[in-house]
């Protein structure tokens, strides 16, 4: 039987009782960190005292007794790290496997846009990532996804106007609406973009922006249709635009964009609090090899900026932005959200504490999976809907667009026409195949600077409508390789003369793995490996470099699934 009104209030009341009688020192708090030395968001200063902790909040500082004591002599204690704007899908496994990821380095509180499973999903992606993120050891919150498809040009597995993500506001985990990426829609004033903006301002939730580049007047027409902020920001001066303009900057640093280098200057006390901290897209060799948030810090820290700024952008900062009044700080009525490092100069977190529970001291606690509805479970592994693939679906007779990659960018350059694979030119064929409805649309190009030798690497992780891309040097290894990540629903597929050479299973919407984090990566790696004997070029990501081949907001040729597109100029070639 479901708990009365009167006696949730009263058992409310009793939790505030206690809260307040522990703040007050009549009663001994459940933890007391004794002697503990902490970054003070609130007066830019490191501060010595006990903090005193109570039904998972923070309720004082001073001198406490607690039922249970920890004394912090010696190291430097810090508000759980939160990250403003990510992807969790990007990792390629599942959110449990994210949050036993980032956890031991110190993220709390993520910010998600679902926007990679809702493209696949539609609205049950966002309810499938919503229960699958409930009541874990890192806060997962949510912006609803703006643009599914990214373009029109895109076919996706869903369309999602402002009515079907509307009733998602009244989640008590969504604070508004996720990065708009089509800011030329905002400027030009498209109703499906503006209806989309006045919706979440009907429910007074934010709204991220996306608008890499946009200056003068479009700058001004994109903030004064109420976007926020950006996360965009390639150099100092596209950033100091747009905080002048009022928005607020997220500084990226993840796997597939880098920016901190060039926007660490922001770090400064005259533009610090309007900059927060994210990564976007995090895959998991990077999360194993260099961390999350904490990474960042150290490298910021590294780059000159004065430690104590960069906790709170780390931190306060973004839980300020998103209205999340009770994280970000170490003070009476916060969430009791530790990390404990050794100093600011190695940085080492020794310790993490989820609302007064350790949860990491060298090694993680664990924590059970959320329940997932079981339609949803059936919904996320049964995306694929492509009827079997020949040689003779690949075969194109007149000239298609060539896309020249740039090396290490995810733009691309116009190489002009070619008719056929010319691998002395390096010049192979490329192909987007619509795999949500079985439409039989397939896309055909051609790829420039790639360096595949032998065979075909396919992959159904292609930003952001997630149809398979297959790259290759013959028709039939193409064939070959997109059918098996249909037989997996979902993946990569790196083959030649008809073996299979290596695959990592990702069969959640074809974007996540069921596996382990080590495992996956230890699959992506071998994968990498088998692309890079095939003759794929140095410094490229043989799959990171075909997953964004596809997204039609990318300059110059991209590849959709009715072909080559001119983003520059807004036609197909």
């Amino acid at each position: 039987m479901s708990e009365s009104y009167a006696g949730k209030i009263n058992r409310k009341l009793l939790k505030k009782q206690r809260i307040i009688a522990a703040a007050a020192g009549r009663e001994p708090a459940d933890l007391v960190l004794k002697n503990a030395t902490y970054v003070n968001v609130f007066s830019n200063e490191l501060c010595t005292e006990d903090i005193a902790v109570t039904e998972g909040l923070i309720v004082g500082m001073g001198k406490y007794q607690g039922k249970r004591e920890v004394d912090l002599t010696g190291k430097i204690l810090l508000p759980g790290f939160l990250d403003a704007h990510i992807h969790l899908e990007s990792s390629l496994v599942s959110p449990k496997e994210f949050v036993k990821a980032v956890l031991p380095h110190g993220t709390t509180t993520v910010v998600t846009d679902p926007h990679e499973i809702a493209n696949v999903m539609g609205t049950d992606g966002i309810e499938y990532m919503l229960e699958a993120t409930e009541g874990l050891p890192v806060d997962v919150r949510f912006m609803l996804s703006s643009c599914v498809p990214a373009t029109p040009l895109d076919e996706s597995g869903a369309n999602l106007d402002y009515r079907a993500i509307d009733s998602f506001y009244d989640h008590p985990r969504v604070q508004g609406l996720a990065e708009m990426m089509d800011f030329v829609g905002v400027v030009n004033g498209n109703d499906a973009v503006i209806e989309k903006i006045v919706a979440a301002q009907a429910h007074h939730k934010k709204i991220d922006g996306h608008a890499p580049g946009i200056t003068g007047k479009d700058l001004n027409a994109y903030v004064a249709a109420g976007v926020y902020s950006d996360h965009e920001c390639a150099t100092l001066d596209e950033a100091l635009e747009k905080l002048r303009r009022g928005q607020f900057i997220m500084i990226r640093e993840g796997t597939a964009a880098r920016n901190l280098e060039a926007l660490v200057p922001l770090l400064a006390s005259q533009y610090a609090d309007r900059c927060m901290f994210c990564t976007d897209d995090k895959h998991p060799n990077d999360l194993l090899e260099r961390g999350h948030i904490d990474y960042i810090i150290k490298k910021a820290i590294e780059l000159g900026a004065d430690p104590i700024t960069t906790i709170k952008a780390a931190c306060h900062n973004a839980a300020r932005y998103f209205l999340l009044n009770n994280r970000g700080a170490l003070a009476p009525g916060f969430l009791a959200d530790f990390v404990v490092i050794d100093n600011f100069r190695s940085f080492q977190i020794q310790e993490v504490y989820k609302r007064g529970v350790l949860m990491y001291d060298g090694e993680l606690r664990e924590f059970p999976a959320p329940e997932i509805d079981p339609y949803l479970v059936e919904r996320a592994h049964n995306t694929f809907h492509v009827a079997r693939l020949t040689a003779a679906d690949f075969v194109e007779e007149r000239p298609r667009g060539v896309m020249g990659l740039v090396p290490g960018e995810i733009t691309s350059q116009d190489c002009g026409y070619a008719s056929k694979v010319d691998l002395d030119a390096d010049i192979l064929k490329i192909a987007v195949i619509e795999r949500h409805r079985n439409t039989g649309h397939i896309g055909i190009g051609y790829l420039h600077g790639y360096g595949l030798k032998r065979g075909a690497i396919a992959t159904s992780v292609s930003h952001d409508s997630h149809n398979i891309i297959v790259a290759g040097t013959s028709d039939e290894e193409m064939a070959a390789a997109a059918n098996r990540v249909v037989e997996m629903n979902g993946g990569i597929v790196v083959c030649a003369e008809g073996e299979m050479l290596a695959e990592v299973r990702l069969n959640i919407a074809g974007i996540m793995s069921e596996d382990s984090l080590v495992s996956v990566n230890r699959d992506l790696e071998e994968a990498k490996a088998r692309a890079f004997g095939l003759g794929v070029s140095d410094g490229i990501d043989p799959f990171m470099t075909l997953s964004f081949v596809s997204l039609p907001v990318i300059p110059t040729l991209r590849l959709t699934t009715r072909g080559v597109f001119d983003v520059s100029q807004q036609k197909y070639v």
